[in-house]
Formats: structure tokens, C-alpha cells, sequence
């Protein structure tokens, strides 16, 4: 499971790498940042049940941020 983080690592570098060379500079420090906590949670050997966990809080604090974005700050199209 820890490989996993590192796979989900490498996923979100090459998707700030495409973004950065795009010039979208904010979702490519997002992604960066993202990149760092995988990597770094990838060698932490924690028990299988705690990476699960751990990927559970991260896609709940993603989508209630994303959802958040969505209808809050984009608003309603015109």
C-alpha cells in the first residue's frame, strides 16, 4: 500500500509538470504540494489500515474542497 502513495506521488508530479508547462502556476503548486505529502506519507511504513484511512480523509477533504469551489467561489454560469 505504501507503493501505492508513491504511484499516486509520481501521478500528481507529472500532472503539475503538464500544468506548470501550461503556465496554470497555481494548479501546478497545488499539485507539487500534493505530490510531496504522497511521496512522503509512501515512506512512512504505516500499517495497511492507516494508508486506507489516510486515502479515505485525503478524498473527503478533496471533494468537500472541490465541491466548495465549484458552487461557492465559481459561481453560476450566466
Amino acid at each position: 500500500m505504501a507503493r501505492m502513495f508513491r504511484v499516486l506521488g509520481f501521478f500528481t508530479l507529472t500532472i503539475g509538470l503538464m500544468a506548470f508547462a501550461g503556465d496554470h502556476i497555481e494548479m501546478a503548486l497545488l499539485f507539487f504540494l500534493q505530490t510531496a505529502f504522497f511521496v512522503i506519507l509512501g515512506y512512512l511504513k504505516f500499517t495497511e489500515r492507516t494508508y486506507i484511512l489516510l486515502f479515505w480523509a485525503y478524498m473527503i477533504v478533496t471533494f468537500t474542497g472541490f465541491s466548495y469551489w465549484t458552487v461557492f467561489i465559481m459561481g453560476k454560469p450566466l
